[in-house]
């Protein structure tokens, strides 16, 4: 059983997560994860691209291939968080990731702060659904597809942040350290 059936990724999620000791909980809350073929560009490190290939291999990630029409909707959005006082530009991976999720209903997975703006400023996109990494584990931990210790449920944030060097950003870490700390409790 799966939490959500798609989700897409873009460049700087996926370069974190491959390095995540338990980065395979990613196959248990999606049936398919995306990867469009602009995001693959992206990544050079030997590294990421093995364990990224694993991944399709096993086919729980998925190459994209995107439309003109995605492209070009991308492009738009580009241009957008270019004209947006109050949002970081972003770039065509992030873009495209987006714009297909918001066609599709997929959930955008990144890590990049001007993509997780986009559906609280630009009306058009409020319907998109981001998670960062941190979404993920607690959603992780919400559908009990990752085991914590409650004695200690910052462990697990810490655990991500040491593999990957990843630093959360305090209010949204001590946030879903809260939802942890409530899901522990009704849990006993």
């Amino acid at each position: 059983m799966y939490l959500k059936e798609y989700a897409i990724a873009d460049t700087c999620f996926l370069i974190d997560w491959v390095r995540y000791r338990y980065r395979d909980i990613l196959s248990r809350l999606f049936k398919t994860v995306f990867v469009p073929e602009e995001v693959l560009r992206e990544i050079k490190s030997e590294d990421t691209i093995t364990r990224v290939s694993r991944g399709l291999a096993r086919d729980y990630l998925s190459l994209y291939t995107v439309s003109r029409y995605e492209i070009e909707e991308a492009r738009r959005l580009i241009e957008l968080s270019h004209r947006h006082p109050q949002l970081p530009s972003i770039d065509l991976p992030e873009a495209l990731c987006i714009v297909i999720g918001r066609a599709r209903g997929y959930i955008v997975l990144t890590e990049t702060r001007g993509a997780l703006y986009v559906p609280r400023l630009i009306n058009e996109y409020r319907d998109v659904i981001i998670w960062r990494s941190l979404e993920l584990i607690v959603n992780a931990i919400l559908n009990n597809i990752l085991d914590i210790d409650c004695s200690n449920p910052e462990q697990v944030f810490r655990e991500y942040t040491h593999d990957t060097l990843h630093i959360f950003p305090t209010r949204a870490l001590n946030k879903a350290i809260e939802v942890v700390k409530e899901f522990c409790l009704k849990r006993r």
